[in-house]
Order: C-alpha cells, then structure tokens, then sequence
C-alpha cells in the first residue's frame, strides 16, 4: 500500500480536469500543506514583538516584561523592537503589511484604538489589516491634583471648576494620549470648562504638578502612584470600571455618580491578518499563560496595567466597541492630530 497517497482533489484534477484545472488544484493543495507545515513546526526563529514608541513608555514596558517569558515558552528569542513616530501609527503600518507568518507582532496600546479617528488618513485598516491575538492588560487613569488647589474629593472640583469657567487647567502626557481623551470626556460628562495642557510626555506633565505648575492631570497610574501615597498629590478618582489595584482607596468614577466618564486603556497583542489560525491559537496560549504567572502578573500591576488574557475573539470585541464610542468624542471635543 502506498503509505503517501496522491490526494484525491490533485489525482482528479490530473486524471479529467484540463492542465489549468490540475495546476489550480496542486496550487492549493501545496499552500495547505505549507500552512500546516508552518503551524507544527511555529516558531522556527526569534519573533519580532514591534512597540511603536521609544523605549521607556509603559506600552513598552509592557512589551519588555512578557517577552523573556514569551521567549521561555517558545524556545526562540522574542526580541522587543522599537519604531516610534506617528503616534504609534509607523510601527503599527509595519507590522500591518508584515508577511502574516507569526513572526512579526504588535504590542499595541490604547492609540491602536483612538487613532482610527485622530486620524484622517491611515495607512492600514485597524480593523481588517490586523488580527487580534490576545488582550494584555486594561488600565485606568487617575484624576490628580496638586495641594495648592485645595479640593479633596471629585464633588468639590467639579464646584470649583463651574464656579470659574475655563480658568482650571489639566495636563496630560500629549494631544490624542488617553489621558487627554479621558479629560475631555470627563468635561462633556460632568459639563464642565477646564483647559487642556498637553506636555510632551507624562514626565514632563507630572514635574510640573509636583511643582504646582498645573493644578490638575488626567494620568496613568503608573507614573503618579507614589506620589499619591507620599501625599504629593491627592488622587480624586479613578476612571476604570472598578478600583485599582494599585490605589485602594481611591473611588471610581462611577461610584461618584459619573458612569459615562468611564474610561478605560487596552494593552493587547496582534498580528497581521492572514496568520494561520493554529498559529494565532499558539501565540493566544503563550500570552495567557505568560499573564497568569505570579511574577508577570505583579510586575504589570506594578506598572499599573490589570493583567487581563482571553480569547482573541474577545479582544476583538472590544476593539469593535472602542473605536466609535471614542469616534463620537473626539468628534464632539474636535481634537485632530494630523
């Protein structure tokens, strides 16, 4: 018996089909046997986890603490490359028109969301140019202030910002950033007048709060959490669907009867469209297991980031949900990027 037979499709093609129908058939039959081949063997070779910031951001820090483990998991080396500009947008497009093979992946933050419609033009389709494999971690930001302003809870700032229209200022780590974009929903929602300070960054936002340059700054946690706890600065709310871990004590948005407001960030893993589906289930089992270990996890909320995991279908979900309802804010706060 022949232990490797001609499949039937190949072995009809060539025995009634015309020469085209038989080369078509072949065709096909040898690119499934090629795909199949790439998800036994995945990965072969080091993978490229592309961040589109410089080094130093939390979206890049994220992308740091999951690749050794990732590496670990794989037997290759997933090497964290850097491609800043744009807003994220360059290192995004380059993995967007990679060779969908696995071997090219973004770790991609809330931008991936909101620059769909900062935007005018993009050079891929967020949508249908990549694929989502697993969500990283959610994040909520803090509304702080500084102890010059002299309020102590969230009610109180809200007075005080109606009481004197468009004097308050807010900072944020830049125009477009989700800490801008959680400002301006906030105004909408709470209906009040406070001006935007975008800085070049959130360093540079939160030295000039500690110093009492700006009053007040929609920030991640990350970079303002032990100031909060030294009593530096004094955190009115957080803005995410539940407490922080890293910050207890402090109320949620919600809570303080401002639901709308709420405003989440999306740390989660993608690949470009067209990656064979057993690899993408690879890639999805190797992050979950990768966030589910003690010491990842730790190191995330350290950073301020909610360990999160799931299916990629899952991820996806959110990024169809995320990207109009922020639609509809940037268009009534009128921001643009380009």
């Amino acid at each position: 018996m022949n232990s490797n037979p001609v499949p039937c499709g190949i072995l009809n093609a060539f025995l009634h089909g015309g020469r085209r129908t038989f080369q078509r058939v072949l065709c096909v039959a040898l690119m499934s046997f090629a795909t199949c081949a790439l998800a036994q063997s995945y990965p072969v070779k080091p993978i490229r986890l592309m961040v589109g910031y410089a080094p130093g951001g939390l979206t890049d820090g994220v992308a740091r603490t999951l690749a050794p483990r990732l590496s670990e998991v794989f037997g290759q080396q997933v090497v964290v490359e850097n491609r800043g500009g744009g807003g994220s947008t360059i290192g995004t497009d380059v993995v967007a028109k990679a060779q969908a093979d696995g071997y090219s992946l973004l770790m991609a933050d809330q931008a991936l969301i909101s620059n769909a419609s900062l935007f005018q033009k993009l050079p891929y389709d967020t949508l249908k140019d990549l694929q989502p494999i697993a969500l990283v971690g959610a994040a909520s930001s803090v509304i702080v202030v500084h102890p010059s302003l002299a309020v102590r809870d969230l009610k109180a700032l809200i007075a005080l910002a109606k009481s004197k229209p468009g004097a308050l200022n807010y900072a944020s780590g830049g125009n477009g950033t989700l800490t801008h974009l959680a400002g301006e929903l906030f105004k909408q929602v709470a209906g009040v007048d406070i001006m935007h300070v975008p800085y070049k960054g959130a360093g540079l936002a939160v030295v000039d709060l500690l110093g009492g340059q700006v009053p007040m700054m929609f920030s991640s946690i990350g970079p303002v959490a032990q100031h909060i706890k030294s009593g530096k600065v004094t955190a009115l709310a957080v803005t995410g669907e539940s407490r922080s871990s890293a910050l207890h004590d402090v109320p949620t948005l919600a809570e303080l009867g401002l639901a709308p407001a709420t405003v989440v960030g999306y740390w989660g893993m993608l690949a470009p469209a067209g990656t064979p589906s057993d690899v993408l289930e690879k890639l999805n089992n190797a992050v979950n297991a990768t966030v589910k270990r003690p010491d990842i996890y730790q190191r995330l909320v350290d950073q301020g980031v909610e360990p999160a995991g799931g299916t990629s279908s899952n991820y996806e979900k959110i990024l169809r949900l995320e990207i109009p309802k922020w639609a509809e804010v940037i268009k009534r706060a009128n921001i643009k990027i380009d």
